[in-house]
């Protein structure tokens, strides 16, 4: 049964109920999560694994997403990884065993490489989307041995990039990473975990590399991609139950692939956290409190089977089960412990403001649950709210590495102060980033980063209920927020969330929406009440 604020809901917040009760059916029926398919990992899979059910396709998606400049996935730097990706895999197809749409498919790598050839020479900082430094070169140096090394004659339409120069690296990239990584391949030597999920930058290498194995669901580094790579062929020895997660998850998805999956844990994780913050209470049956416990340890949980732990998603975890009665102890987040707050994972090169907000949500919950708790907890939150005011930007948002809109991370720093900082010492910077999102809002009543979406709609509106700021121009821009929400459920949206390429969680975004819906339209429904 769900409620909201442990009473039976009625009107408008009857109608949440029933879409919540949906969501939470549907992602207990599906336990691997869902996510959008990703071109970079589609057309690693049409280059790696041209035998795998599905190709033709994976081929046809690649053609059908192409944007009309050439290019694949979002605008600017983020576009880079998913061309790359793309323009190499129709390369090879092209190379191995021509279609009988060639024409089609060279055309689409000529306007592609145009992209590329501009992106390659950007100005602007690439994002920090993960392992960006080892695809890249990767990438750049396959499609150069296919323009310059062809095994056929290529077509018309692609001799003159036979007779150009190669395409490079954009500027700050390097190819010293990558080729650590093939040295660390090539001895032996074994292979950190959060480097498998992206084992497919050594293909060549992949199918020899020393002590990987796939895990109990079949796959290397929860990546369609990388356990193509360890495989290297079908009848790889020992590889059928790779290959039966590669064909479970091209049915899932009907061809393309997503960047990651299982999403077990993260998926429930955050989508419960997500609903219960906005007073929606949901059971804790014993099915979802059982796949958020399955592989928490001492060093936390990974976001699904294949992937290290992190404190990220652990600390989404603890606070999912506080919020669902179930409270565990969050001694698993002290080994990401750093003196700048919290790594996401031991050796972060970085620091994500989103994932110590979360570490502040699971900690300052348990304070708040268990007053008489250590005094390293006091501490740590103390540490925690000074860190994220200190990233706090100047007018106002906060960004991070996890997500392509600051929306999204300043939505979750917002929510953490608001809810375990002290009062007086975040009320300023709260009202600083009111006042950001304010001047953010568009005519339609959305926000967003490229354009207005639901899911940074909904951020929006989180941020601003989180304050207690009623004034006037507030309620305004929440009325208007609402509007645009009713009339975009979140079902539909670009990707925005950081992997290879950009992904959308689906059934998270879809939480966020409901969640905002929800907060919103109690606020206004109390307000009219009031008048």
């Amino acid at each position: 049964m769900t409620t909201v604020n442990g009473q039976r809901p009625t009107g408008k917040t009857a109608a949440v109920r029933g879409q919540v009760r949906d969501l939470v059916a549907e992602m207990m029926r599906d336990p691997a999560g869902r996510t959008s398919p990703s071109p970079y990992e589609t057309a690693r899979l049409v280059s790696l694994a041209p035998w795998l059910v599905g190709h033709r396709d994976r081929v046809r998606y690649l053609l059908d997403t192409q944007r009309p400049d050439g290019g694949w996935g979002p605008p600017g730097g983020y576009g880079l990884v998913p061309t790359l990706s793309a323009t190499e895999a129709l390369l090879t197809v092209l190379r191995s065993n021509p279609p009988a749409d060639m024409a089609r498919l060279a055309h689409a790598v000529d306007r592609a490489l145009v992209t590329l050839t501009g992106l390659m020479s950007g100005t602007g900082p690439l994002p920090d989307t993960p392992a960006l430094d080892l695809i890249v070169p990767a990438l750049a140096d396959r499609i150069d041995q296919h323009l310059h090394h062809p095994a056929v004659r290529p077509p018309a339409v692609l001799e003159r990039w036979q007779r150009s120069t190669p395409l490079g690296l954009p500027p700050g990239v390097t190819r010293q990473r990558l080729t650590a990584v093939r040295h660390l391949v090539v001895t032996g030597a074994p292979i950190p975990d959060k480097l498998l999920h992206a084992l497919e930058v050594v293909a060549d290498l992949a199918p020899a590399a020393g002590g990987v194995t796939p895990n109990t669901s079949g796959t290397v580094g929860a990546s369609p991609a990388a356990t193509a790579a360890w495989l290297g062929k079908p009848d790889r020895p020992g590889g059928h139950e790779a290959v039966a997660y590669l064909e479970g998850t091209v049915g899932r998805y009907g061809g393309p692939v997503p960047c990651a999956a299982p999403i077990t844990v993260f998926e429930r994780a955050w989508v419960i956290t997500i609903l219960a913050r906005a007073g929606i209470n949901l059971t804790a049956s014993t099915g979802l409190v059982d796949s958020l416990t399955a592989d928490l340890g001492a060093a936390g949980t990974p976001t699904g089977p294949g992937l290290p732990t992190d404190a990220d998603t652990t600390a989404v975890t603890l606070a999912a089960l506080g919020r669902l009665g179930i409270p565990v102890s969050t001694d698993c987040l002290w080994p990401y412990e750093t003196p700048e707050g919290f790594a996401t994972w031991p050796g972060e090169d970085g620091f994500s403001t989103t994932t110590n907000a979360h570490v502040l949500d699971a900690l300052g919950q348990r304070l708040a649950e268990q007053p008489g708790a250590q005094p390293r907890h006091r501490t740590a939150v103390r540490r925690l709210v000074a860190a994220l005011l200190d990233r706090q930007e100047l007018q106002g948002s906060w960004a991070d590495r996890w997500h392509a809109s600051n929306y999204y991370a300043t939505a979750c720093c917002v929510q953490a102060l608001a809810e375990f900082g002290d009062p007086s010492t975040v009320a300023k910077p709260l009202t600083r980033a009111v006042d950001w999102t304010l001047a953010a809002q568009r005519t339609d009543g959305g926000w967003g980063t490229w354009t207005a979406t639901a899911e940074e709609t909904a951020y929006a509106l989180h941020i601003l209920l989180a304050s207690d700021t009623r004034a006037p121009k507030v309620i305004d821009a929440v009325r208007r927020g609402h509007a645009y929400l009713c009339r975009h459920d979140g079902t539909t949206g670009p990707a925005l969330w950081h992997d290879k390429d950009l992904y959308q969680p689906t059934l998270i975004v879809r939480a966020t929406v409901l969640a905002a819906q929800h907060h919103a339209g109690r606020l206004l429904t109390s307000l009219s009440e009031c008048a």
